[in-house]
């Protein structure tokens, strides 16, 4: 399983990078319950062999972009977000080490696989990946819009994907440039 996993976790990591326009240096969260891609209830069965098998997959084609992943923990640890130190200079680190029932198995496999792991409390990224319906809307640039993907689910977890795009002000007549996307 941990094979098929992992290669649903790329595919569909790299049909957002396409999909949303992704750019080096940009900032991709992504939340997951690996008890729901088993199968099981949000938070009832972690799993870090699920959970490494879709870090992985999900890793490695950010690498490949130059795209930084930040991985939000679980409720247990007020959805904090483990992340690249370089992608955060000056952001304000929080003092946590995610473990498989306090925090998550895929924030700690983040953590055990990252350069300079550290935890902040929030984060504004550019585009997002809700493995198991974990709620990574809070950690999302202003305005996040859906991304529909071919996949919709890894495991047996359902997935939701979304992209952000610059505000528009200015009311009814505003002009949208779309070169800002």
């Amino acid at each position: 399983m941990s094979d098929t996993i992992k290669k649903q976790a790329a595919d569909l990591c790299r049909e957002l990078c396409d999909k949303a326009g992704l750019k080096k240096g940009q900032i991709l969260v992504v939340g997951c319950s690996s008890s729901e891609v088993c199968g099981d209830k949000i938070g009832s069965n972690s799993n870090p062999e699920t959970a490494e098998s879709v870090f992985c997959g999900i890793h490695e084609i950010l690498e490949e972009k130059g795209i930084y992943l930040a991985a939000q923990c679980c409720e247990h640890l007020n959805r904090a977000i483990i992340i690249e130190a370089n992608a955060v200079r000056g952001a304000e680190i929080v003092n946590v080490i995610p473990q498989p029932k306090a925090g998550g198995s895929f924030a700690t496999a983040a953590y055990r696989h990252f350069k300079e792991p550290v935890a902040v409390e929030e984060i504004a990224a550019d585009a997002g990946i809700d493995i198991g319906d974990t709620l990574i809307g809070m950690h999302l640039k202003r305005v996040a819009v859906p991304v529909r993907l071919d996949r919709r689910q890894i495991g047996q977890a359902h997935v939701t994907a979304a992209r952000v795009r610059p505000k528009y002000i200015g009311g009814g007549r505003a002009i949208y440039d779309e070169s800002l996307e």
